[in-house]
């Protein structure tokens, strides 16, 4: 095969012929232009991994035009060194194709949502996954895994900076893709490991005093379906937000007045039969009938949805809505709007007041579903009671509080317990 010196002046001087021609660089060994039936110039890159004997292999190194010559050689003389030090050019370049689409940051944030999120946060994936799509996919957009930087991380951390909840959790949802991706061997090592994240927030203490969550309540009829039956509910039940928004008329049973939570729709994993006052089957019927039913509940779809098929979503316009409204009913009253607080905080308030109206701890716990306190060690592995009939009680006396809230009507403070301590 010809060689010359492969400069501008002879690959400008090359011909096209019938077939395609090779001409190498007579300084360079490996380094050539492949010039085609069609007048095209290519230069490329041919080597050997492991000596004479080894087959050779031949790296594309681009399109003359879009490269000078002498940039082809000394692109060329970076693959020489490569394959001297043991590297195969080509393997490299497969291996980047594949980041480029396979690992590129926006698609595997789904993969991840569809094989990570779903499984291990069962109760809260929609809001981290909302927490990466909003504001990680368009700081990294679809830069490979393996080319994320800390920079990067930063980047999408300064927006929330001064939200400390928000960038927490941000910063913990990357941490966990990342650590995904290196357990699924989709990356070496995370670049953020090590990293130590924002500071969490300090942990938050409001209950919302009578005045206050009768406002809420009053207030909640301003945004009609589906946030305001939804907040009711919150405050009926004292459930969190996402086990609210994602409840299925399925886990529902009016003849027993009882919401089943399935464990895969529970933070912690653990399933809860949880009593309906008849406050709140008051609620539920009214949203029944929303749906068509005339009598009973529906057996199928979710009870709070604007699609039909997904659970709602939109809860900070909805809580401006709310704060909005509340603010407008206090003016009529002459009264100051209460303090800031968090749709989160109602399920604070709701365990207060059954400590206010006398109710066990391991009963409030119960109603929480929480797994700890009086029932962490060894008292959690033999006390099976499921406090039940407690927890009709006193979801039924909390009802019956905020009832007469409603009414004006005098409540007692304490409610009797110790029948249904035996």
């Amino acid at each position: 095969m010809p060689t010359l010196r492969i400069t501008k002046a002879a690959v400008d001087a090359i011909q096209p012929d019938k077939k395609d021609q090779l001409y190498w660089d007579n300084r360079l060994p490996g380094f050539g232009c492949k010039v085609t039936p069609k007048g095209s110039k290519i230069f490329i890159y041919q080597y050997r991994l492991g000596g004479r004997g080894s087959p050779a292999r031949r790296f594309t190194i681009g399109k003359y035009g879009a490269l000078t010559a002498d940039q082809a050689r000394r692109e060329a003389e970076m693959l020489a060194l490569k394959v001297a030090q043991g590297t195969d050019p080509q393997r490299v370049k497969s291996e980047t194709a594949r980041a480029a689409v396979d690992l590129a940051f926006k698609p595997y944030v789904e993969r991840f949502a569809a094989e990570c999120l779903k499984s291990e946060w069962p109760a809260t994936h929609r809001y981290v996954y909302s927490l990466l799509v909003n504001y990680a996919v368009p700081v990294i957009g679809n830069k490979p895994l393996n080319e994320i930087t800390r920079k990067d991380i930063n980047a999408v951390l300064a927006p929330v900076k001064s939200k400390a909840a928000t960038a927490a959790n941000l910063f913990g949802v990357i941490r966990r893709l990342l650590r995904w991706a290196v357990e699924q061997e989709d990356l070496e090592r995370s670049p953020i490991e090590g990293v130590k994240g924002p500071k969490p927030p300090p942990s938050r203490d409001r209950v919302l005093e009578d005045a206050e969550l009768l406002l809420v309540w009053k207030a909640s009829d301003a945004l009609r379906y589906p946030f305001g039956p939804l907040i009711r509910l919150l405050i009926l039940t004292g459930a969190r937000r996402e086990e609210v928004a994602a409840l299925e008329w399925a886990e529902l049973d009016r003849d027993a007045s009882v919401w089943v939570l399935p464990p895969s729709r529970s933070k912690n994993g653990v399933a809860a039969r949880q009593p309906l006052s008849s406050l709140a089957v008051a609620e539920l019927d009214i949203l029944a009938k929303r749906h068509g039913i005339a009598a009973g509940w529906p057996k199928l779809g979710l009870v709070f949805s604007t699609t039909g098929n997904t659970s709602v979503s939109g809860y900070s316009r909805a809580k401006t809505r709310l704060d909005k409204a509340i603010t407008a009913l206090a003016e009529k009253q002459n009264a100051l709007p209460p303090p800031p607080w968090r749709l989160h905080d109602l399920r604070r308030t709701l365990a207060t007041g059954l400590q206010r109206l006398g109710v066990r701890f391991e009963v409030t716990e119960a109603v929480l579903n929480h797994v700890s306190g009086s029932k962490s060690g060894v008292a959690g592995i033999y006390q099976r009671h499921d406090w039940a009939q407690e927890k009709a009680a006193a979801l039924e006396a909390w009802a019956d509080h905020v009832s007469g809230l409603l009414t004006g009507a005098d409540q007692t403070n304490v409610v009797q317990f110790s029948e249904l301590r035996a």
